[in-house]
């Protein structure tokens, strides 16, 4: 074990958890907690600025997969994997702009606080079945999401400590646990702020050093030019290609409209007229991250000539190989970031969900705050526990994870998310189909039918979106008015 490195690992993890101590503190000293409102805790009763609503909904969407996953993609398929990029970029753009500021507002109307509440009060649904159905999917989506990322830090550990790998994923566990029960919200929001800032600098810095050391951008060039990289969007310029970017794009891109861990950091923001500045904000971030990770999959062709075992670890290997263990520490720590900084969030929703959507409205709806506390921690346990039992599996990669979490996501909410902001024609039922008939399909195209991946997202998106007004046409509409305010 390399005691440099433990040592940057430590001076991180104490930063991380004292600024989430301080989340934990202004949470309860400041946050409107009243008795059974969790508003306080579960969205920091919405009272982030616009850079703490940007860096952390981004921060909380990129995950070890942009240091790891999405190098690998552009390491083996050369530019061409860009279109993933692409498709991300235009699409959370489209989030900022026409899902973020009408969101914020109508989850504020309707006293909400996850997207299965705001379902049910958008729908007027008295049964419950909305809350329950859409509940059930974000549980068992996030749980594997959740998964990939307690998969990600224990490969991170296993490369940097030798830790056995099982370890690293109990260790995990227990990192993320702890700063997240202290903190709530609040805590996330600013560790995400902090974490976000962090691994956007190592992420840059990495293939500047990384391109230093093998001697500059033209000797770079050469070297991928006769490794035979491809540079082109579209290789062979074959519709084929064509086509098959445009659904690589689509289908990464439309994920971003059912992404519950991003879209409550909609809800949060103080004032929905900044929304517009965090959207730049976000935007100028994401757009360099995503152009740093593309450079260090490039850079990593020339820089692993005769190969790498598992070109997911491409980052991790040039690290260790350029920096000083203490630096090599602090730089890993980027990717554990990025990894926390989502896994945090998914945590929060899925405890919300727990507590709010099941446990107030059926079990005690006159919960206090204490009572609601101890559930949301107990909600917490139970996340962790079954999340790294599936990441204890090593069979799965990263991406392969990542990719069928965010495509149950977005297919079980995407649409209706859209739909539900803009249209005044669909009705619960068409919502309730909409959201099974999106997330089963998801899984039935990779489980059952084995589909390209990409693919089952556009099919599912549109197959939710068509279910769910066919099914409210079928049963006459809406016939019922919007809610009022709670």
């Amino acid at each position: 074990m390399n005691i440099s490195m433990l040592i940057a690992f430590i001076i991180y993890f104490v930063t991380v958890l004292c600024v989430a101590f301080f989340g934990y503190r202004y949470t309860m000293r400041k946050a409107r907690i009243k008795k059974g409102d969790s508003s306080g805790f579960l969205v920091g009763d919405r009272s982030l600025n616009y850079w703490v609503t940007a860096l952390s909904a981004q921060a909380s969407d990129m995950s070890s997969w942009i240091f790891m996953a999405f190098p690998a993609a552009i390491f083996i398929q050369g530019l061409y994997a860009t279109w993933i990029a692409i498709g991300l970029l235009i699409f959370m753009f489209l989030n900022w702009h026409f899902i973020a500021p009408k969101l914020r507002v109508i989850t504020e109307k309707y006293n909400v606080t996850t997207i299965s509440s705001f379902f049910e009060k958008r729908f007027n649904d008295k049964s419950g079945v909305i809350r329950i159905v859409s509940a059930l999917m974000t549980l068992v989506f996030f749980t594997i999401y959740i998964s990939a990322g307690l998969k990600g830090i224990a490969i991170v550990l296993e490369s940097a400590f030798g830790f056995k790998y099982e370890f690293g994923v109990l260790a995990a566990v227990f990192i993320v646990f702890l700063y997240t029960s202290v903190g709530g919200f609040i805590g996330v929001a600013w560790t995400d702020l902090f974490q976000g800032i962090f691994l956007l600098i190592m992420i840059i810095l990495v293939p500047i050093v990384a391109g230093h050391y093998l001697g500059g951008i033209s000797t770079i060039y050469s070297s991928l030019v006769r490794q035979g990289f491809s540079f082109s969007l579209v290789p062979d310029m074959s519709l084929k290609a064509i086509f098959g970017g445009l659904i690589l794009a689509f289908g990464w891109g439309l994920g971003y409209f059912g992404m519950p861990h991003i879209l409550t950091k909609f809800m949060a923001i103080k004032d929905v007229k900044d929304m517009s500045k965090s959207k730049y904000v976000g935007m100028v971030w994401q757009l360099a991250a995503f152009k740093a990770a593309i450079v260090v999959g490039m850079i990593g062709v020339v820089f692993f000539r005769t190969g790498i075992a598992n070109s997911e670890h491409i980052f991790i290997e040039m690290v260790k190989y350029l920096f000083h263990p203490f630096f090599a520490g602090l730089v890993l720590c980027a990717i554990l970031a990025a990894i926390v900084s989502t896994i945090d969030s998914q945590i929060l929703v899925l405890a919300a969900v727990l507590t709010d959507d099941f446990y107030k409205k059926i079990v005690n709806k006159d919960a206090k705050r204490r009572e609601l506390y101890w559930v949301f921690l107990v909600g917490i346990t139970f996340v962790c526990a079954i999340s790294s039992f599936l990441a204890l599996n090593k069979g799965e990669t990263i991406m392969s994870l990542v990719m069928f979490a965010w495509i149950g996501l977005g297919c079980s909410f995407g649409a209706l998310v859209v739909l539900s902001l803009y249209s005044r024609v669909i009705n619960k039922y068409g919502a309730i189909f909409g959201i099974l008939v999106g997330g089963i399909s998801s899984i039935l195209w990779r489980v059952v039918f084995g589909f390209p991946e990409a693919h089952g997202m556009v099919f599912g998106f549109v197959l939710s979106g068509v279910t769910i007004y066919l099914v409210s046409y079928l049963t006459g509409g809406n016939k019922e008015p919007l809610a009022k305010r709670s």
